[in-house]
């Protein structure tokens, strides 16, 4: 039971602190349009990373269940905890607050006629996007370790704050730098296990599959 509420716990916190990029770029993309197409910018940018969490979780979930691809999976979450550090002694928190907070007020920003078309705009939301999407489902699939329900749990949570509350968590963060930092530690902590089940475990794990250890039962229950 409170292994089960560790693990919601680490979801909520993965969630709030991945959101900061999803906020920055599409805010970034938005506020670089004429005010009358902003609106839309930052419906169809949210919309585009919600469909891509859900594709990137069902990917996730089939391919972290065959052998090799737990280790590969967990260099990843490594590479997007470094990615947070730097984004953390950068302030990324403090300049997504602001633009999204320009994106979403219409005398705010570039003002004229369009510079750029929405199609450009969605383009680079895109992009970004899809990295930004498979660092968060990424670290929610690592921390439900099968659980259907932390899973899906994990990924309404991380779309439902995307799509209203981005620009309040940025504020949040930018607030209270402390949770990004704990937010850091809980990914580091992830990412850690990660790689020793995907060394480790006898069923999925690296190191029993090239014959270097002969591995463990590590799955949850054990």
């Amino acid at each position: 039971m409170i292994d089960t509420v560790a693990d919601f716990g680490k979801i909520i916190i993965a969630d709030l602190i991945l959101s900061g990029d999803n906020a920055l770029v599409i805010g970034m993309a938005a506020a670089g349009l004429s005010p009358e197409l902003r609106k839309k910018a930052i419906l169809y940018g949210m919309i585009i990373a919600a469909v891509l969490r859900i594709v990137f979780a069902i990917v996730a979930t089939t391919l972290l269940g065959i052998p090799g691809l737990l280790f590969i999976g967990a260099l990843l979450l490594c590479w997007v905890c470094w990615r947070l550090f730097v984004e953390i002694r950068e302030q990324t928190d403090r300049k997504a607050e602001e633009a999204m907070m320009t994106a979403e007020d219409l005398e705010a920003g570039y003002t004229g006629a369009p510079r750029r078309t929405m199609a450009s705009a969605l383009i680079s939301i895109t992009i970004a996007d899809v990295s930004m999407s498979l660092d968060n489902v990424l670290a929610v699939a690592a921390i439900a370790d099968g659980d259907r329900t932390m899973l899906i749990f994990g990924l309404g949570l991380a779309i439902l704050l995307m799509a209203f509350a981005a620009t309040i968590i940025m504020n949040l963060l930018t607030k209270y730098p402390w949770i990004s930092w704990l937010g850091l530690i809980v990914l580091i902590y992830v990412a850690g296990e990660m790689l020793v089940r995907g060394f480790f475990d006898v069923n999925l794990g690296v190191g029993p599959m090239l014959g270097l250890v002969e591995g463990w039962e590590m799955g949850k229950g054990h």
